[in-house]
């Protein structure tokens, strides 16, 4: 076994690959860039060596410097984690050519399964079903829509040269075509530095199931069993579980076959993950992932076998540390994917830094790079953290996850942990008639009937917020205890007339009043037409923990309150919500659209701009691409008019909220 690995990834898996180094008395060496230099994963392992700029490509995509640091630090092997450089076969040849051991399948497997173009070809070779389409790839845009084009719409465009869900994008109209590819091929050059694209038809309503593969490189090949994968956002899994939520009879051993069939054929060396597209009794091979999953951990939780330890024993030459007859399933096992994004915004990414962060003590397992006071940058991907949990069976294991996520605290920035609670609660997740488009299926019904934060809960963060107020401005207008507001009353009514500040919910404004506090602190607020008389205590005076004690009437409860800029961040009943504070006198400009201004909805790069200062413009029109989290982002104008001004130049880096462009009414200067 190895006395010294290099682990060239960052966040949870970089955490997660240490964790087992620790157990079997490797030491590990870290990489960081110039934006994780206080990440987690830099003091999990024994040593970090900075390597580059905040950015993947000047850093954790650079071979040289990864190569360089475990050269430094007397590493005799690099384990790659998921992403980044995982299925790079240029890497893998560097790192044996630098006398090192790449902790994964060699570089001729990585080049024949990692590219899907190929692996496709492959599997055809190995008699495994395939979808029809994706076996070429190319990096030109025009080849790649007459291949699109040849097909029935819609069509799916992937980067060949990496997965995760990254770059990957639905066409289902003609007109869509061009702009999606030049969007693909940005996305996949920036995730894996490689444009190229394939194209595939689209199957709407199909499951995503998953077989763990394990060789030893010598034509010795077992299954781990297979996951569930379904539940998906812009083609990234949200919920992954295993085993898969029950298939029809035979099908499963089909899968299992396959799989290790496919594998057999190439001797595969270390771990991999063979993916299919299910429909009814058939199912189509997608692809081979030839790295570690970022769902593993259900798969080691159902059969009790650290796959982290597994691929470190057979990258030393130690061999598979086991038979297909010791590989025994015992219950379920479900996992989270809780992320920085918004998904009342098209799960649009959230950056900022958490105030607050507290998982359960018990009955879960949490996998997670990020602790509070840990920025979330616009560099990486949005995966906070992994929580996994283990039950007798299915049912079991759902009601545990949902548990768990509702005792999870996170604050400072917005997370999807109300969108996974709630997709866990489905009939549709419950009994397993789910299927790829789930998601956006729900995510509909929500928009059509969308939720209000309660009326206390409201008035609590409003409460909150005014306290706030008055300590960061010891002089200013809300200084004094007695002022809650605009001083003019109503007749015998003690709250203001006008309202003191409005709080965003969704896309609804509500005006909050407040009464003056009494002594003991307690007062009545008003939201929309709810009078509620709130007190609100800090839970341990001194602690910083963001929680809060709040009394309504007779009753207690416990809340978790954070800020950023105007945005709050409630945790209250196992629910999250992300309300913004509006100054009440800026309420007119406050409703989107009314101002002409194009705002950046979060921290990023920008990519280009589109439109020069006086060019007429109509609504929907791009002004400006940005880039953040690997996700490509489109500022469009909200109304007809004209440029009045553009403020940003491409390469530029732009906090949340900066104002990017103003577009004149059209009464000014119409389009």
């Amino acid at each position: 076994m190895f006395s010294r690995i290099l682990i060239a990834n960052r966040g949870e898996i970089a955490c997660r690959i240490a964790r087992t180094c620790r157990r079997l008395g490797i030491a590990t060496v870290g990489v960081h860039s110039s934006a994780d230099r206080d990440a987690l994963h830099t003091a999990e392992v024994d040593r970090s060596i900075g390597i580059g700029g905040a950015s993947a490509t000047e850093s954790y995509l650079r071979i040289d410097a990864v190569i360089d640091a475990a050269r430094r630090a007397g590493a005799q092997a690099i384990h790659p984690g998921y992403g980044f450089l995982a299925e790079n076969p240029a890497f893998a040849r560097a790192v044996e050519a630098a006398g090192l051991v790449f902790v994964g399948p060699t570089a001729e497997t990585i080049e024949r399964l990692g590219h899907k173009a190929q692996a496709k070809a492959e599997a055809r070779a190995a008699d495994v079903p395939v979808l029809e389409g994706g076996e070429r790839a190319s990096a030109d845009a025009a080849v790649v829509a007459g291949w699109a084009r040849a097909l029935a719409e819609p069509v799916l465009l992937k980067p060949a040269a990496g997965g995760g869900g990254k770059g990957m994008h639905v066409v289902r109209d003609a007109a869509a075509l061009e702009g999606a590819i030049g969007t693909a091929m940005r996305e996949a050059r920036s995730a894996f530095g490689d444009p190229a694209l394939i194209v595939e038809p689209y199957i709407e309503r199909g499951r995503h199931v998953e077989v763990q593969v394990a060789g030893d490189g010598r034509g010795e090949v077992i299954h781990l069993l297979e996951r569930e994968c379904t539940l998906q956002r812009r083609h990234q899994k949200l919920i992954e579980e295993a085993p898969a939520a029950p298939l029809p009879a035979g099908l499963r051993e089909r899968l299992l076959d396959d799989a290790v069939r496919l594998a057999r054929r190439l001797d595969y060396r270390g771990v991999g993950t063979v993916e299919f597209l299910v429909a009814g009794d058939r199912a189509w091979f997608l692809e081979v992932n030839p790295r570690l999953q970022v769902e593993h951990p259900v798969t080691e939780e159902i059969t009790g076998i650290d796959i982290v330890e597994l691929m470190l024993r057979v990258a030393a030459g130690e061999g598979l540390p086991l038979r297909q007859h010791q590989v025994v399933q015992r219950g379920h096992a479900v996992e989270a994917r809780l992320c920085a994004e918004d998904a009342a915004l098209d799960f649009l990414p959230a950056t900022g830094r958490i105030a607050s962060l507290a998982f359960p003590p018990s009955g879960v397992r949490i996998e997670t790079g990020v602790r509070a006071g840990s920025e979330v940058t616009p560099h990486y991907d949005s995966l906070l953290a992994k929580l996994v949990v283990h039950a007798d069976d299915r049912a079991g294991a759902l009601d545990r996850l949902g548990a768990a996520l509702g005792r999870t605290q996170v604050l400072g920035v917005t997370t999807n942990q109300a969108f996974l609670q709630g997709l866990l609660a489905l009939p549709a997740t419950r009994d397993a008639s789910f299927h790829t488009r789930s998601v956006d299926e729900v995510l509909a019904a929500q928009r059509e009937a969308a939720a209000q934060v309660p009326a206390e809960i409201a008035a609590a963060a409003a409460a909150w917020w005014l306290a706030d107020e008055r300590r960061r401005s010891l002089f200013g207008a809300w200084s004094s205890a007695d002022v809650t507001g605009w001083q003019m009353h109503a007749g015998d009514d003690p709250l203001s007339a006008v309202p003191a500040v409005l709080l965003r919910d969704g896309t609804r404004l509500r005006p909050v009043r407040f009464g003056q506090a009494d002594g003991d602190g307690a007062l009545t607020v008003q939201v929309d037409d709810a009078r509620v008389r709130i007190a609100l205590r800090e839970l341990e005076p001194g602690a910083g923990d963001g929680r809060w004690r709040l009394a309504v009437g007779d009753g207690l409860e416990t809340l978790g309150i954070a800020r950023e800029g105007d945005a709050l961040f409630v945790q209250a009943r196992g629910q999250a919500h992300t309300l913004e504070a509006v100054a009440y006198l800026t309420q007119a400009g406050a409703a989107k659209g009314t101002s002409g201004e194009l705002r950046t909805p979060m921290m990023g790069t920008i990519l280009a701009t589109h439109a020069e200062v006086g060019q007429p413009l109509r609504a929907g029109d791009v002004v400006v691409t940005m880039e953040s989290m690997k996700m490509e982002l489109k500022i469009c104008a909200e109304h007809d008019g004209v440029l009045e001004s553009l403020t940003v130049s491409a390469g530029q880096t732009v906090e949340r909220g900066r104002v990017v462009a103003v577009v004149a009414a059209a009464a000014t200067g119409a389009a």
